[in-house]
Formats: C-alpha cells, structure tokens, sequence
C-alpha cells in the first residue's frame, strides 16, 4: 500500500507525518488506499485496511486496537458509523462494493461483497451478511446470525422479511458508483477554509 503523503515545511527532517485522525496503536498503522477518501472528521486507529475507492465519511470510527478491520475496494462508510471488533477474538471483516449507511455499528462480523446496510442498523459480533444482502435501516442483527445472499431483514431484533427485487440491485450499484465518484470530488476539490 502506498505511505501517507511526506508533509514538508522549512523545517523538514524527511519525516512522514499522517494526519491528526489517522492513528497507529501499539506500533500498529493503518494501511489506507491511495485513491481511498478518509474525511478529516473521521478517525481510523490501528489495524485497519481501506481499499482502493473506499470511502470513510464524517465522524466515522474504525477501531482496530485489539484485532483487525479489513475494509475492501469500493465500499462507503457513511457519516457517524462506528466499526469496531472483539477484542482478542474476532475482527471486522467489509467487502468490496458495500454501503453501510449514516450512523450504522458494526462490530466483529462479517460483511460480504455488493451487500447493503441501512442507516442506523447494529451488525453484532459473529453475524455475517451475505453477498447482495440487505439489513433495513434501524435492524438489530443480534450475535452470530445469517443475512443469506438475497434477503432483506429489518426489526429488532433483526428477521427475514422478504427477497430483494432486481431494481434494489441496480439501486445497491448505483450508490457505490455515487459514493466513489463522490470521494474522488471530495479528494479533488475539498479544502479547510481559513477563517
């Protein structure tokens, strides 16, 4: 993975700086993307992997003190989620080409690829959503339960609801391809204001 841009000032000493929100813990640093968009309100702490065109939005947590968090290509953390793991025991695995909506927790399970999570869901420790699977805005997926590959689930706790429509396919691809395009406007044109 490409090393964080080298901040230079008059005072260089070749040192390579990151930024304020991106934190090592015990010697561990985060591996994130070059093409990836981390916002600068979002904080990402240790063990963490971000692949290419992901994109971390505002106030997000990624926590990877005490085990990992892999996130693939192309998914979106939307704004206020926190993604966390068990310590010790199990970390936080997300797919390629996932969208996780605002204020979602996702803590120890398992994320496979194109599969949606809506706002404000809680994916607990164990569970595991499938390829092209969706959690309703506002599930509870309690520990160590199944989202199969075409499913929707909603409640709370968390049931089966009824299969995906083709057209929320299309929907699942149109959101990725928006937030990746998103993050690549963010990377270009995004700059602190002076006051």
């Amino acid at each position: 993975m490409p090393q964080p841009p080298i901040l230079k000032n008059e005072n260089d000493k070749g040192l390579r700086l990151v930024p304020d929100n991106i934190l090592s813990y015990r010697d561990r640093v985060p591996k994130i993307h070059e093409t990836a968009y981390v916002a600068p309100s979002a904080v990402v702490i240790g063990n963490v992997e971000i692949g290419a065109d992901s994109t971390i939005w505002f106030n997000c947590v990624l926590r990877g003190d005490e085990h990992e968090i892999r996130v693939g290509e192309r998914t979106n953390v939307q704004d206020g989620t926190v993604i966390h793991l068990e310590e010790f025991r199990r970390g936080t695995y997300i797919g390629s080409n996932v969208t996780i909506g605002h204020k979602a927790l996702i803590h120890a399970c398992t994320l496979e690829d194109w599969c949606f999570v809506g706002m404000g869901a809680v994916v607990m420790d164990g569970a595991v959503v499938e390829r092209r699977a969706m959690v309703a805005a506002g599930a509870l997926i309690t520990p160590g339960k199944r989202v199969k590959e075409g499913e929707l689930w909603g409640g709370s706790p968390a049931r089966f609801m009824r299969k995906l429509r083709p057209e929320e396919y299309e929907e699942f691809e149109r959101i990725v391809d928006g937030y990746c395009e998103l993050g690549r406007n963010f990377r270009a044109t995004a700059k602190p204001v002076a006051t």
